[in-house]
């Protein structure tokens, strides 16, 4: 099997991690704490506590090392496009654990979105370019990304409700987002021996930004509508991992005219879909909450 398949069978299967992970962390975010308004530290404590939290987290990191591995063979392109069907997935999931019918709308947003993705990779023929990019290079990349963060940490305080929720999805998404495509420089430096990566300064970015990209993706879940949220993280952050591997480590889209406007076509359908999706699930876990509410039935602690 050639390795970018091989990479495409573990990217989805990332998917399939990080779609259970989306399902158990809502909860975990909306069941931690009956107060409205809690501060990010203050739910990530209260989380560590939060029998759900740790499964949907286990589920992450299984889904990070997953995507970790198919990087080693693939394009953060190839891998992060694939991401995209996580919500396919979260969506079977809950509609399971629930018992709610996926819904003709429902079928027709995830094959559209399923084909989006499979155009984006067919037309795009993403190549996979350098594992590592120069301090330089990642200093820029901080110049830019750390000051956005920033400010959409402060504008969702300053903000209430949906807006709130989407800065801080946007927040999280570039971090996870940067954590990804240094994931690929650091699981190269780590076959060359344990020696160099601890002399690697992107090991300790790497260390540093996965805690964060976490705890504010959890504060987005809780706070204002799910329908903001949900989609900005499952659209943003494959958005700018993308951008930054093209940027970054200088992946190449193979693309002529015929496949580019193609291209161009399958990312706005999976813009689309996925938003489309992310509401009917929002829709749906709304109301398996109210049911389980009406019913009094606890949930895992």
């Amino acid at each position: 099997m050639a390795s970018v398949e091989f990479a495409t069978i573990l990217a989805l299967g990332a998917a399939l991690l990080a779609g259970i992970g989306y399902v158990t962390l809502q909860r975990s975010a909306r069941q931690v704490t009956a107060e409205e308004y809690v501060g990010h530290f203050t739910l990530f404590h209260l989380s560590l506590r939060h029998a759900l939290w740790w499964l949907g987290s286990l589920a992450a990191v299984a889904s990070f090392t997953l995507q970790a591995i198919a990087l080693t063979m693939g394009s953060v392109v190839l891998v992060q496009s694939l991401q995209a069907t996580a919500l396919l997935f979260a969506l079977l999931i809950d509609a399971r654990l629930t018992h709610h019918r996926c819904t003709p709308r429902e079928w027709m947003w995830a094959v559209l979105l399923a084909g989006a993705v499979a155009v984006i990779v067919m037309s795009g023929n993403p190549a996979a370019g350098t594992t590592r990019a120069p301090f330089s290079t990642w200093a820029v990349v901080a110049v830019v990304v750390v000051p956005a963060v920033v400010l959409c940490v402060v504008g969702a305080r300053i903000a209430s409700g949906s807006l709130s929720a989407v800065l801080l999805a946007v927040a999280s998404s570039a971090t996870l987002a940067v954590f990804t495509v240094l994931t690929k420089g650091v699981v190269t430096e780590l076959g060359e021996g344990f020696a160099t990566l601890i002399r690697t300064p992107a090991l300790y970015a790497w260390i540093l930004v996965l805690p964060i990209g976490l705890m504010l993706q959890q504060s987005s879940l809780r706070v204002g509508a799910l329908t903001a949220s949900l989609p900005t993280i499952t659209v943003a952050r494959p958005v700018i991992a993308s951008v930054l591997g093209i940027t970054v480590l200088d992946e190449v889209l193979h693309t002529g005219r015929v496949a580019l406007v193609a291209l161009v076509a399958a990312v706005v359908v999976v813009v689309v879909a996925t938003v489309a999706l992310a509401r009917d699930e929002v829709a749906m876990m709304t109301v398996s909450a109210g049911e389980l509410g009406a019913a009094g039935q606890l949930a895992v602690r």
